[in-house]
């Protein structure tokens, strides 16, 4: 189950992406399927190593198309190691919510995204949330739970502080929020509730069969009580040295003069290019120690794919 929508966030063959707090690689197996050099960043190192399972099942499942790449590694999302502007792509999906120093990961973020990339942002939408705050305490107060809720405004406002330039929005997953009001109502660690267990089982045949009459009213739900909230937001580039100096005089020569500029400036990106591939390689996980089929990840996904827009 996919909180970013890649028609409003199309991915090129070859693109660098930064999955950052990858939790079960849903987003990252997805980016690896349309051929981008993925990395998956998470601090959890028992899901980085399933992660890396299911990278290395979808290679042997040529799922993937020549001259992508996936690396799965544990991280820090407040420390990433990596250079600046490493990546064409950033995404954060259901984290900030879970991370006290958000706007040291914002510019964290910021900083190895490449001038003219896109960052795609996911957090729990203000209402939904606030419900099931109301009903749980046991929702959100545990450990690495939700510390705040975020304002649609408020996250905007964080972004640009940052220095980014949102360009669109949306709401995702309104199926799934009266599912997590039935587990907040019920007991967040009772799955066997009768009307949890009826309304899991609807989520996982929504998401397996991807009948018309859901995804209709999926549709039609996600402006009014969408679980997630989604930003896209670009990088922007830095102004060029030479658009601040004074207009080149009939005897200058622009053209000649820009070149060796040209030349540092793909120096540097090619330099910040090598780092990347060297930084994600210095904590890959752990080489699988099974293969499975892609059948089995799909199926297992499915399963768990209500946890993932919590």
């Amino acid at each position: 189950m996919l909180t970013v929508d890649f028609s409003r966030f199309p991915l090129a063959p070859g693109d660098r992406v930064l999955d950052l707090g990858c939790g079960a690689g849903r987003h990252a197996f997805e980016c690896y399927r349309r051929g981008a050099q993925v990395v998956a960043l998470d601090q959890n190192g028992e899901e980085i190593r399933e992660v890396a399972k299911w990278f290395a099942a979808m290679e042997e499942a040529g799922e993937a198309p020549a001259g992508a790449s996936a690396t799965a590694m544990e991280g820090d999302a407040l420390n990433l190691p990596f250079p600046d502007d490493s990546f064409d792509v950033v995404i954060i999906s259901e984290v900030m919510e879970h991370i006290p120093d958000d706007k040291g990961v914002l510019a964290e973020m910021v900083r190895v995204l490449r001038p003219g990339g896109r960052i795609a942002v996911t957090v729990p939408r203000y209402g939904p949330e606030k419900v099931c705050w109301t009903l749980s305490d046991a929702y959100h107060e545990v450990e690495g739970g939700h510390i705040r809720i975020y304002r649609g405004d408020e996250l905007l406002g964080k972004m640009r502080e940052a220095g980014l330039e949102p360009y669109g929005t949306h709401h995702a997953h309104g199926l799934h929020s009266p599912y997590w009001w039935l587990k907040c109502a019920f007991g967040v660690d009772n799955d066997k509730a009768l009307p949890v267990q009826a309304y899991h089982k609807l989520l996982v045949w929504d998401i397996m069969k991807k009948p018309l009459a859901t995804r209709l009213a999926e549709r039609a739900l996600n402006p009014v009580i969408g679980k997630s909230f989604v930003v896209y937001a670009t990088k922007p580039h830095l102004p060029e040295t030479a658009a601040a100096e004074p207009a080149a005089t009939a005897e200058s020569e622009p053209v000649e003069a820009a070149t060796p500029a040209r030349q540092s400036a793909r120096s540097t990106k090619s330099g910040a290019r090598t780092g990347a591939k060297k930084a994600a390689g210095a904590k890959p996980a752990a080489e699988p120690t099974s293969r499975t089929s892609t059948a089995k990840s799909s199926a297992k996904s499915a399963k768990n794919s209500t946890g993932a827009a919590k």
